[in-house]
């Protein structure tokens, strides 16, 4: 079905201009001709390049300049248009308006019927899940993952490496050192001829941050940087020299290579804030709440924002330099990783032996550091406490988000929560924050111990605040039905239940511990959770007075909120 989805989509465009959809299909033959193309004249991609581009007269030069007074002119404009429509209008213009208006907050205070749609019944779920058969092994002593998956001859790799030993004011560079890891150069390879084998030999090859709260306690989690690579079955060996490279001798020396990265990921942050506001929102309103949210913050919030514009603007970057390699020695350090690999039960043992000899490759990183227990991070001492943040921004619209610490995966509440969260973002948020408040979107969700709510592009702020109190009012006063129950039970399993990728089977376990049995075990709460559950989990943890809570904004500049102490304004 995705392979079909695929192609349909591949070749719409074509098809709408009545092109001949079905040759957008061979793509076979395409390669067939683009080879013997290249094989007839070697510079034919050269000439093309020539053709249509350099050499190309029919072209548009745009340059653009930023106006420091756009958003005051905008402003302006619009309340001078606003005027004088409405001094255009008459009484009995007005007055239509504003039943039209009453009209309109009428019709969105109905409950619809949806009767007339057909819809699925909480029976017809299955009550079990499909088990995901997983075999444990070591490569060098390394603990590795084995899942035989219908791969269609690709193999995926995955490791993960313990930031446990790493000091704590080397955490911040953790991002920068993973966006950089793979684009410097490595082994006998400059960056380009590092990128040219990446792309010649892999499906990619990428390092991130992970950090993976535990399944069972909040002030738990494990805290890593997550390898990620596939190749074609042929390709394993040349894969994984590419990662003995990157292990055993990553250049560290290019700074203006350094700086050209440096530049491009603090831009792409800074670019994401007006796309993703809701989600740095999230982040930093989860940050006084629990180790995990604390965590992410440091490597994907605004402190990260932040931290890589102080970065970017620094004209010498040598000591940035110089901190590389020494994340390198704490984190690329085979006692302190474990792996995992998803390919077809043919090539598994192939897959296994190019893991064990890619260990034995980067043995030598062992003498660097003591094992540590790589897992798991327990932070006993940690207080949680509540914090209200906001952020002014240069755009007229906020990102509203606030959270309340609640309980791990395996609590017996946790499924409660998580109905309860569906059910509130169809049947009360959606309707208030988009609807009548104007948002783009707005919900709640649940996860990492933390229930929490958030808007998108929202032209309100404090009042949108308002709204999410308001909803756990609306539980607690019973306001629903048990068919609003079901559709939200629909939606969570949608999501359970949702396809998962042959490469992405078993990542679950692998990434966050949880098992088929765990699954299974929520599964079943799932099933069982009511009305009344819903209404005592609300009042347990999201009423006012038992709840640990922190907020956050980022929008345009706001006198209420400055005027109000117990906000801190960055």
């Amino acid at each position: 079905m995705l392979y079909t989805c695929l192609c349909r989509t591949y070749s719409t465009s074509c098809w709408n201009h009545d092109g001949d959809p079905v040759q957008l299909l061979k793509i076979s033959d395409s390669v067939a001709q683009f080879r013997q193309a290249l094989k007839d004249n070697p510079r034919f991609l050269q000439e093309k390049v020539l053709h249509y581009f350099k050499d190309n007269t029919h072209r548009l030069t745009l340059s653009m300049s930023p106006d420091e007074a756009y958003l005051e002119k905008q402003v302006k404009a619009e309340e001078e248009k606003l005027q004088k429509k409405v001094q255009a209008l008459s009484e009995s213009d007005k007055k239509d308006i504003y039943e039209k208006g009453l009209e309109l907050l009428s019709v969105q205070s109905k409950i619809q019927d949806a009767s007339c749609l057909p819809a699925l019944k909480v029976s017809d779920i299955e009550p079990t899940i499909a088990v995901t058969p997983v075999e444990m092994g070591t490569a060098g002593g390394v603990p590795v993952q084995y899942c035989e998956q219908p791969t269609n001859g690709m193999v995926y790799f995955r490791a993960m490496c313990s930031l446990n030993t790493l000091p704590e004011d080397l955490k911040l560079y953790v991002p920068l050192f993973c966006s950089v890891i793979t684009k410097m150069g490595c082994g006998g390879l400059d960056y380009r001829q590092q990128a040219q084998q990446m792309e010649l030999k892999t499906g990619g090859m990428s390092i991130s941050t992970s950090v993976n709260p535990d399944y069972s306690n909040v002030d738990m989690y494990e805290q890593g940087v997550l390898l990620s690579s596939s190749c074609l079955e042929r390709n394993l060996p040349d894969m994984f020299h590419l990662w003995s490279d990157i292990f055993n001798s990553p250049h560290f020396d290019d700074e203006e290579r350094l700086r050209v990265l440096v530049m491009m990921s603090a831009q792409e942050l800074a670019n994401g804030i007006s796309y993703s506001g809701h989600m740095y929102a999230m982040t930093r309103a989860a940050r006084s709440l629990t180790p995990t949210g604390e965590l992410q913050e440091t490597f994907g919030g605004m402190e990260q924002v932040k931290f890589m514009k102080r970065i970017a603007e620094m004209p010498d970057l040598t000591q940035v330099l110089r901190t590389l390699p020494r994340i390198k020695r704490h984190i690329l350090n085979p006692l302190n990783m474990r792996c995992a690999v998803n390919a077809t039960p043919q090539k598994m043992s192939d897959a296994a032996g190019q893991v064990d000899n890619f260990m034995s490759n980067v043995a030598s990183n062992k003498k660097d550091r003591k094992p540590v227990r790589s897992d798991i991070t327990e932070e006993p001492n940690f207080k949680p406490c509540q914090m209200k943040t906001f952020f002014p921004m240069p755009f007229p619209i906020n990102f509203v988000s606030e959270c309340i610490r609640t309980v791990p995966f395996t609590h017996e509440d946790y499924a409660s929560l998580n109905i309860l969260s569906r059910m509130m973002t169809a049947k009360y948020l959606h309707g208030e924050i988009r609807e009548k408040g104007g948002a783009y979107g707005g919900g709640a969700r649940v996860g990492g111990g933390l229930f929490t709510f958030y808007s998108y592009r929202d032209p309100n702020s404090v009042q949108t605040l308002s709204t999410f109190r308001k909803s756990v009012d609306w539980v607690r006063s019973g306001q629903f039905t048990q068919q609003d129950i079901d559709e939200a039970k629909l939606s969570v399993f949608s999501a359970v239940d949702s396809p998962v990728a042959p490469s992405n089977k078993g990542m679950g376990r692998f990434l966050s511990g949880i098992t088929d049995e765990l699954k299974q075990a929520h599964r079943e709460r799932l099933f069982a959770v009511t009305d009344k559950s819903m209404v005592d989990v609300a009042g347990r943890y999201l009423g006012i007075g038992q709840r640990t809570c922190g907020v956050a904004i980022l929008g345009p500049e706001n006198d209420t909120i400055k005027k109000d102490p117990s906000w801190v304004v960055k």
